[in-house]
């Protein structure tokens, strides 16, 4: 793969953006290879992805960042984050007891699907340790107390994992335990996380059962960025199936798993491309 240039920007609409900002890229030699963007009518609201590739780009790579936030960004009073392709992020799972998310994500990273790297897995149970031991990655315990005494003293630990491992973002493939506001602070819009699409009408334990008592005719699965309120960070990706009186609360449960694996699958793909601009409590999805 070439080495290229991934930018990420939102601002209010105005004209003449995208042509400015090509017009700085091709000038400075870059060859563009991919150009999308999205204009907000409701807010007025301008989002564009833009990648080039960097063999010719006149501009060192480590300048810029400081010629967009000097030329552009102050101009139209611009947010924009610059990427690199050839720069792998990092990704730490966290997990408790359920396997069907973790091996899914550790299949694909196996099979080469993706450009990441996966340090360690954190877990608060040592029930999935055999995966992990499967695909040579380090699996790391901290138990938490019942009554939550610990889980300050847990996270400090595994913020310095963390660190130590240069992690980037996090993916909570059905981790049982609400992240606190310190770890989502450190973290904003990097940490992902899958459930069931049943909230909030079929709350607590067995929520596929609690479903089939009622009839459902649909079930699903929806992934999203963590925020201090539970469960209603900005969504990256949702899918649903239907269901029939001759479904049974197992064959929900089966079809439900199999959703949630594949929901945040493609939400992990669409965050390692850099494909997602997240704009207040929603996010903008590249293709």
């Amino acid at each position: 793969m070439k080495p290229t240039a991934i930018l990420l920007l939102h601002c209010l609409d105005k004209q003449g953006i995208i042509t400015e900002i090509t017009k700085f890229i091709t000038d400075n030699k870059g060859n563009i290879v991919y150009l999308d963007q999205y204009v907000d009518n409701q807010d007025g609201m301008f989002f564009m992805r833009l990648e080039w590739e960097l063999d010719n780009f006149l501009i060192p790579r480590d300048k810029i960042s400081d010629y967009i936030d000097t030329l552009y960004a102050k101009r139209y009073e611009m947010t924009f984050n610059l990427y690199f392709n050839d720069v792998v992020p990092r990704m730490a799972i966290f997990v408790s007891k359920m396997s069907h998310c973790l091996y899914d994500l550790l299949a694909r990273y196996k099979a080469g699907e993706w450009r990441v790297e996966i340090p360690c897995i954190i877990s608060n149970h040592e029930d999935l340790r055999y995966i992990a031991d499967q695909f040579n990655i380090p699996y790391y315990v901290w138990s938490i107390k019942k009554d939550h005494s610990n889980k300050e003293e847990v996270e400090q630990a595994e913020m310095e994992l963390l660190r130590k491992e240069r992690i980037n973002f996090l993916v909570l493939a059905r981790y049982m335990q609400i992240v606190s506001d310190n770890m989502i602070e450190q973290f904003p819009n990097h940490i992902i996380n899958i459930h069931h699409s049943f909230l909030p009408a079929f709350v607590g334990a067995k929520p596929y059962h609690q479903a089939w008592e009622r009839g459902v005719k649909i079930i699903g699965a929806t992934s999203h960025y963590v925020t201090a309120e539970l469960d209603a960070g900005p969504i990256i990706e949702q899918d649903v199936v239907r269901i029939t009186h001759k479904d049974t609360p197992e064959s929900l449960v089966l079809k439900g798993r199999d959703l949630e694996k594949i929901v945040l699958s493609r939400a992990v793909t669409k965050h390692i491309e850099r494909k997602i601009l997240t704009y207040h409590n929603k996010t903008i999805i590249f293709s």
